[in-house]
């Protein structure tokens, strides 16, 4: 559920709940201290999946990328991710990200990675979720997504969410959810059933 219901300690909330298969998982705020766990899962990524997510297939990821990765303030910068709950070593399994271009923009940039071996189980929606109730209490209104249009589970992801197309430029296309449409959409849903958790840890601030 949750480490707590005051609106104050945000960040500092825990979510548990499971995948689709079963398997518990957590999810929490990324921490500036998590680098080498990002940069573990970055790796471990398939070079198809860091070339959908990063535009490139190569095997590791540059520090700057990395550190802009975990440069995160939770109100410029706002990035959860999800470990398997069984994990000594806690490994990112997946990780989203909403990042504006100060604190009073109403727009951020979406951007979401799962390890192939967790495709399929409802942690991209799961993900998404927080994210976007965190967007929300920051006062953000629309998420922008520049996704290769070869990226069709992305593109269904976004577009079940609601998103609209807004262009496209050779290869990359350019999306826009609304984030207030997009959480209802996700409070009606069925699935995954994780999602049912990931309302109820933040009720107080729905």
């Amino acid at each position: 559920m949750t480490n707590g219901t005051d609106s104050t300690d945000f960040d500092e909330r825990v979510i548990e709940t499971r995948l689709e298969d079963g398997r518990a998982i957590s999810i929490r705020a990324v921490r500036p201290d998590d680098e080498e766990r990002l940069r573990d899962g970055v790796a471990q990524l398939s070079a198809r999946s860091r070339y959908l997510r990063f535009f490139t297939p190569a095997p590791t990821m540059p520090d700057h990328v990395i550190e802009k990765l975990v440069d995160v303030d939770g109100h410029r910068h706002l990035a959860w991710g999800a470990v398997l709950a069984d994990d000594p070593e806690l490994q990112a399994i997946g990780v989203v990200h909403a990042v504006r271009s100060d604190e009073q923009s109403r727009r951020a940039e979406f951007a979401i990675a799962v390890l192939d071996d967790f495709h399929g189980q409802g942690l991209a929606r799961m993900l998404s979720a927080v994210l976007l109730i965190h967007c929300r209490r920051e006062g953000i209104a629309t998420l922008d997504a520049q996704v290769l249009l070869e990226n069709r589970p992305a593109i269904r992801l976004l577009r079940s969410l609601g998103a609209e197309r807004c262009r496209s430029e050779d290869s990359v296309g350019e999306y826009a959810l609304n984030i207030g449409a997009a959480l209802e959409t996700l409070r009606q849903a069925d699935q995954p059933a994780g999602l049912k958790q990931i309302f109820a840890a933040f009720d107080d601030l729905l």
